[in-house]
């Protein structure tokens, strides 16, 4: 059971928490595409092949195993290698990337986020944890946060315990005095279970809890969320 005297502080997942995030990944890869045929279509071309992604995506997961945790990283050296591999200038990867990266931060928030972080952020610090490589300052909500840690950055993922310790150093708040909410009942769940916090699992598609550690509460909805605290 949830414990709301406890919370002082609350931690939040990013991509399909406060957006749905393969909308945004598939328009970044459309532009980002896009661009290539304009400007390296031969690795355009490379870039049309599921087969020939996979095979890249695959290399990079053996050969790169220290950018795990850097999905930018991956993902811009995943477009040099395929610019190097059709015969194009890999040096244009950088540039590529940003493309790509520009149009990932432009993400469509469920109709609930923002109302929700406007209310919670009046009440409590909140710090963003994620996996992913959205910039919540680029996404346009960096003013309800008072701290952002990512994988990328830190250099540990969730569910390690250490990222959800770091988010709590960031806003000076013991972990057992946070709510950390996120869809992934893995990643976010289990991980803040793990981590000493209170666990809130944003179950939006009706899911079930894979795990025999129970979360602390389940939601639906960031406005259930609110609706604890009123």
């Amino acid at each position: 059971m949830l414990e709301i005297s406890r919370i002082k502080a609350i931690s939040l997942d990013l991509d399909d928490t406060l957006w749905p995030i393969w909308p945004t990944i598939e328009r970044a890869e459309k532009v980002l595409h896009n661009w290539m045929v304009d400007h390296a279509p031969m690795a355009a071309a490379l870039f049309s092949s599921p087969l020939a992604l996979r095979e890249i995506r695959d290399y990079m997961a053996a050969n790169r195993p220290e950018l795990k945790n850097d999905l930018s990283a991956v993902r811009r050296e995943s477009i040099r290698l395929a610019l190097y591999r059709a015969g194009e200038n890999p040096l244009m990867a950088d540039e590529a990337f940003e493309v790509f990266f520009a149009e990932r931060q432009r993400v469509t928030l469920y109709e609930d986020a923002e109302p929700a972080l406007k209310l919670l952020s009046a009440r409590f610090p909140l710090v963003s944890i994620s996996n992913g490589n959205a910039d919540i300052q680029r996404v346009g909500l960096g003013r309800y946060f008072r701290a952002a840690i990512s994988a990328r950055e830190f250099g540990v993922g969730k569910p390690d315990p250490r990222i959800f310790h770091a988010a709590a150093g960031a806003i000076e708040v013991a972990p057992e005095n946070i709510l950390h909410v996120g869809d992934d009942a893995t990643l976010d769940g289990l991980g803040a279970l793990n981590a000493g916090m209170q666990a809130g699992w944003l179950n939006r598609s009706d899911q079930l809890w894979p795990h025999e550690q129970e979360p602390h509460v389940t939601l639906t909805t960031l406005t259930e969320l609110t609706a604890l605290f009123e």
